[in-house]
């Protein structure tokens, strides 16, 4: 029966190996009883986005063709060294960009924060923290990009992707941008944790993290794995989104966690017609970002228009700081405004790893 199993597997494909499961050398063993047939997968790599589709599909299609036993399918995956890189001793500042929630254009504001710092001659590196939603690479116009993985001493290492002047990495390019990510939270956190210790990032003034939207596991890995400098907070003018805004602060200024501020980024400031760009309506309200800033006494870091040349610079992977407009002077702007608070943050004591211990 082991070799019959092996052919009714065929049919499940991994979509980014474009093999069945069979054939790829994904089958570690299978072992029958009298009650049982135990089918254990072993995986590639030591994260595997597709792992629990897999699993699933397979136990579903061993039930419709084994009916007089018990079907278990386990996933494994190889162990490998986690290398303490010593490449992020290198880099000067971790600045994670978050947002209490989505679509207040945080990655957008990431993207050209990235590469003003880059047009002022800073040595820049972006990681795009937000597993489940990756859109830094497109934003930068790399999405087809691989980056290039070397082995030394059996441990894998990456080689971030350049573009105008930033070394960016990102989930997305690991994973099929047509497929949804159905991860655990564990799954995601070893991601991130991967990305950031074993990514050869090299001597840097600032490594920006795009996190996800909200507060949870991702937020909580990231300031457990390295210490970060500084947070700045991305909104919009809008109540519901200025209330979100109050939870991330509260997370990051909570004592166990315990990183600073760096200030407030209020996006789609007030709407610019491309025909009147001295005329601004304020479609989304006025002064959020700023009366929140005043309330936990932090610097607004600046104020973005909602221009339509925005977007579309991003979707064509040319972030709109390198233009010549207003648009572009508010991104060069608010740059400027995170320095300064980056450099009164640094005459602080150094943030410190979160340390979790179980009692």
């Amino acid at each position: 029966m082991h070799q019959e199993i092996k052919e009714w597997l065929k049919a499940i494909i991994h979509p980014e190996l474009k093999q069945n499961i069979t054939d790829a050398g994904l089958i570690n063993k299978i072992e029958i009883n009298e009650k049982q047939i135990r089918v254990v997968l072993l995986y590639k790599k030591p994260v595997d986005p597709f792992a629990n589709t897999i699993k699933r599909n397979a136990e579903e299609l061993l039930k419709l063709k084994i009916k007089n036993k018990e079907i278990i399918v386990e996933n494994l995956f190889p162990e490998v060294k986690t290398k303490k890189y010593e490449g992020l001793t290198a880099v000067k500042n971790i600045v994670a960009i978050a947002s209490g929630k989505g679509g207040v254009g945080k990655s957008t504001v990431t993207a050209n924060i990235a590469v003003a710092l880059a047009m002022n001659g800073y040595k820049v590196g972006l990681l795009d923290g937000d597993v489940y939603g990756p859109s830094i690479p497109k934003m930068f116009g790399i999405e087809n990009e691989k980056p290039e993985v070397t082995v030394e001493e059996g441990i894998e290492l990456i080689k971030p992707i350049e573009k105008y002047g930033v070394k960016v990495l990102s989930i997305g390019f690991f994973v099929d941008p047509n497929q949804a990510l159905i991860w655990r939270g564990s799954m995601a956190t070893s991601a991130l944790k991967q990305l950031l210790e074993q990514t050869e990032w090299g001597e840097l003034d600032v490594l920006l993290i795009d996190m996800p939207p909200g507060t949870g596991d991702i937020h909580l890995t990231l300031v457990q794995t390295v210490a970060v400098t500084g947070v700045a907070i991305v909104t919009t003018p809008q109540e519901v989104a200025i209330a979100d805004v109050i939870k991330g602060i509260s997370m990051f200024r909570n004592p166990s966690i315990n990183v600073p501020v760096l200030g407030i980024i209020e996006n789609m400031s007030w709407f610019t017609p491309a025909e009147l760009p001295e005329n601004k309506y304020y479609i989304f309200g006025k002064g959020g970002g700023e009366r929140m800033a005043k309330q936990f006494n932090v610097p607004l870091l600046g104020q973005i228009p909602l221009v339509q040349s925005i977007c579309e610079s991003g979707d064509k992977g040319k972030p709109i700081v390198n233009a010549h407009s207003i648009e572009a002077e508010a991104f060069r702007t608010l740059c400027n405004n995170l320095l300064t608070s980056l450099e009164e943050r640094n005459k602080m004591e150094p943030t410190k790893k979160v340390e979790i211990t179980h009692k």
